[in-house]
């Protein structure tokens, strides 16, 4: 009498367990929606904000008289911000949690938006770029973290590259509005206003994100979830006995030393290879090869942004199929190829590239911003090209061989600039990041992340803020030469000391470089 009372309560338990199935199905497959949706939109406000100054500066040296040392003080004023926020954020990542640290980079990017948009001095712009930069590095740091404690070993790649995917989409996104406000009156303070709209929707996004992680908790098969639970029930019992503090990345305890020697390697790379002034002073750089208009120097720097998009997408893809290592291998090896060939173009270009900093030296009229950008071109054109006489494009009175010859030079040198910027959006860009959210055990992850990032910012911040300085003395050639050896010994140095961490779940990870010697 008892087996239909038993097939029933059978089927009815099957039903209830396929009905819980189906929601917890779908409650994953919506946190991986505004996981995806949170983590894109903060690396699209991130390159968006450190796009945007490209197009904006000309119009501020105009508007605010800036010379040279102020227009780089105006750039830097972001990095100083992002500094700060590294000494302080991987305690604030740590003991507040993942989500808490987005939203708070979110609110602040709000206010640094608003702070520049309505800006009337110098000092407010200074002050805006660097709440912005300060939100921008919590941002960076709480979002990878985030995105690579949320998902299956297979798919991390995939995931954390996506906000190097967002980065690179603000950046075009931002070159293609300063080509359209480059002649509008006070066009700046649009270009510093439109941060707003994504970063609206990306604060509506957090609300509905998780309060805690954990590793697969989306996108992972039952295999997957196996491997993470057994991991997870090991990393508890460790964590009984050991306990990490920012000091313990200086000793051998778990490999942690060479764990920090290669975060901090793959980000002094990054920025000593001179990207950062590629995005910065994209305009600046291409007027400087050519360009002989800042309409034409800010739409050749949009082709820039559509190929960093393309690389990076072909990065996301290759992330977890190709590898890390190799990625970065590849991508490092083209890049200094590009540099080298860049400051030896440079040096045969009928421009003469020294003195820049000099010939931005504000001088303007009383007319327009768009008036003041054009003479303020005019000038330095004038004074790049003291040999030749020239007024505008630097080519009046020269033979028409000459001017051929300054054109091929002025293409080919964009040509090296677009392989540079598409080596670096498949190697350093997303590669460095993700590579740094496994490296490291959970327990310090956000402070480890944080201290690498000083250094990140840091040198960032030296290599930007000397850039116009350093082109007055050795010139574009010069310092593109730089870059190139600085970026050959990178190879080198990811060739010799990163392991490859593909395919691996972060307390697999964590274990191969504890025992690794």
């Amino acid at each position: 009498p008892g087996f239909p009372y038993m097939t029933c309560s059978s089927q009815l338990q099957s039903s209830f367990l396929s009905y819980f199935c189906s929601i917890f199905s779908f409650l994953g497959c919506s946190v991986l929606v505004l996981t995806i949706i949170v983590s894109t939109l903060g690396g699209l406000v991130f390159g968006y904000e450190l796009g945007i100054i490209s197009g904006a500066l000309p119009q501020l040296q105009a508007h605010f008289y800036l010379g040279c040392v102020w227009q780089e003080a105006v750039v830097s004023a972001l990095l100083i911000g992002s500094l700060l926020a590294s000494v302080i954020g991987g305690w604030l990542i740590d003991h507040h949690g993942r989500r808490a640290s987005i939203l708070l980079s979110n609110l602040l990017i709000l206010g640094g938006t608003v702070i520049l948009t309505a800006s009337m001095s110098f000092l407010a712009l200074v002050v805006g770029r660097a709440v912005t930069g300060f939100a921008m590095s919590i941002s960076s740091m709480s979002c990878c973290i985030f995105v690579s404690e949320m998902v299956a070993p297979s798919r991390r790649g995939l995931m954390v590259t996506l906000y190097e995917v967002g980065i690179t989409v603000g950046i075009l996104l931002a070159y293609a509005v300063n080509y359209i406000l480059s002649g509008v009156q006070a066009g700046w303070r649009y270009m510093f206003g439109f941060a707003i709209v994504p970063s609206l929707v990306q604060l509506v996004s957090i609300w509905f994100l998780p309060q805690q992680t954990s590793e697969g908790l989306i996108t992972e098969d039952d295999n997957q979830q196996s491997d993470r639970l057994a991991g997870e029930t090991l990393n508890r019992h460790q964590a009984e006995h050991v306990k990490y503090s920012i000091f313990d990345l200086f000793r051998t305890k778990d490999n942690m030393r060479r764990r920090t020697a290669i975060g901090l390697g793959l980000v002094l790379g990054q920025q000593f290879t001179g990207q950062p002034n590629v995005l910065f002073y994209a305009s600046t750089i291409l007027f400087s090869v050519g360009f002989q208009s800042n309409a034409s120097a800010v739409l050749a720097s949009v082709g820039l942004g559509l190929v960093k998009v393309i690389a990076t997408l072909l990065a996301m893809v290759c992330s977890d199929k190709v590898g890390r290592r190799s990625l970065l291998i590849g991508g490092c090896t083209v890049l200094a190829v590009g540099l080298i060939l860049t400051g030896f173009l440079c040096g045969q270009s009928v421009i003469d590239t020294t003195k820049q900093c000099t010939s931005l030296e504000p001088h303007v009229n009383l007319t327009s911003p768009a008036e003041n950008q054009e003479n303020a071109g005019n000038n330095s054109v004038n004074q790049s090209t003291p040999s030749t006489g020239n007024e505008t494009h630097g080519a009046h009175g020269l033979s028409n061989n000459f001017s051929h010859s300054e054109d091929m030079y002025k293409w080919i040198i964009f040509i090296c600039m677009m392989a540079v910027v598409s080596a670096f959006s498949v190697s350093f860009g997303p590669m460095t990041w993700l590579v740094l959210s496994e490296i490291f055990p959970k327990e310090v992850r956000g402070r480890a992340y944080s201290f690498i990032n000083c250094f990140n910012v840091g040198a960032n911040l030296i290599v930007t803020f000397s850039f116009l300085s350093i082109i007055d003395v050795i010139g574009l050639s010069g310092i593109f030469f730089v870059y190139g050896v600085i970026g050959m010994a990178a190879v080198v140095f990811i060739y010799l000391v990163l392991p490859e961490t593909k395919g691996k779940s972060l307390h697999k990870i964590d274990r191969e470089l504890s025992q690794t010697r």
